[in-house]
């Protein structure tokens, strides 16, 4: 198929072409380059399958050439990242919704299925032992800046179901739950890599709040599968549905492996909320995903392991060190 990538040379984006080209897909890719960088399509450089566009979603002069000629459109496009987020809210704002609009705007007009990607932060402070797609939001106040990105994905999702309702449009939504590997940034709070990072380097690994704070990490490599698994199966159209890994550990529990398994000497540093994110930021104690549905729907299971993940990370920093 002839498909479009937006956010193409992010961290998911760039895995997520590589793996579209290798199953013989042709891949137009298009990103801004404010998280996303060339450097992650390296390995496709040279293939005549794949084209990558500098761009914004925000221009439709450059989107919609883009999705008439596609066949299906991965919608990745987006703000990521807490200190992102925080420091830059209204450009979050701006790019995850109204791009999200302008996608669906010009997919409709050529009836091209789209696969939007959301978070997992649409749950809020739902706490919940494994959160279900059907589960409630719980938000703070709108004016606590951490809960934009929230806000602006639900909104993304509420219009790809519209579109799916009351158009008939395909759209099929996911919603990741901390997805980690190779190629991922620390600089814009990415837990995982920024561990690593401080560890391989013998630094201080640097924890916000108490470090009782849990979460689940899922491999990019699963992660990848899930969403080819379910970008074409005829049973996922018009749902939402969780993809990511439901094994659970603490902020502290991660740097404390992250230590043993690097061989690192670091030592763990606490920052208050309040000192790294300004006043009134709020966090999640915990986030754990139900998959059941996703395993009913396309049978996938995640297969890669913490270990995996940080062994994976270590060694491309060790590569571009």
């Amino acid at each position: 198929m002839r498909i479009l990538v937006t956010g193409g040379a992010g961290f998911i984006g760039s895995h997520l072409c590589e793996r579209l080209v290798n199953d013989g897909h042709t891949v137009t890719a298009i990103d801004n380059f404010s998280t996303g960088r060339a450097s992650n399509l390296t390995n496709l450089v040279s293939s005549s399958s794949f084209a990558l566009i500098e761009g914004s979603i925000l221009d439709s002069t450059i989107l919609s050439p883009l999705i008439k000629e596609a066949e299906y459109v991965f919608h990745l496009a987006a703000a990521v990242g807490v200190f992102n987020i925080v420091n830059n809210p209204l450009a979050s704002l701006l790019t995850n919704i109204r791009g999200t609009e302008n996608v669906l705007e010009a997919a409709y007009e050529t009836k091209t299925p789209v696969f939007l990607t959301s978070s997992s932060e649409v749950y809020g402070k739902n706490i919940s032992d494994s959160l279900k797609e059907s589960d409630d939001r719980i938000l703070g106040s709108p004016v606590t800046l951490r809960w934009s990105y929230s806000e602006a994905k639900a909104i993304d999702e509420s219009l790809a179901y519209a579109y799916f309702v009351e158009k008939q449009l395909e759209t099929r939504i996911v919603r990741f739950f901390n997805t980690v590997g190779p190629r991922q940034l620390g600089a814009y709070g990415m837990v995982v890599p920024r561990f690593v990072k401080s560890a391989l380097a013998n630094e201080p690994i640097t924890i916000y709040g108490d470090g009782n704070q849990t979460r689940c990490f899922a491999h990019v490599y699963d992660v990848i599968d899930a969403v080819i698994a379910i970008a074409f199966a005829d049973n996922t159209i018009g749902k939402v549905i969780n993809i990511g890994n439901d094994f659970e550990i603490s902020i502290n529990g991660l740097a404390q492996k992250i230590i043993t398994e690097t061989n690192s000497k670091s030592e763990i540093v606490y920052v208050p909320y309040e000192e790294a994110y300004g006043d009134g930021f709020e966090d999640m104690e915990r986030r754990v995903p139900n998959i059941e549905l996703i395993n009913q729907l396309v049978g996938w299971k995640p297969k890669r392991d913490l270990s995996a993940m940080i062994t994976d990370i270590s060694a491309e920093m060790k590569k571009s060190s």
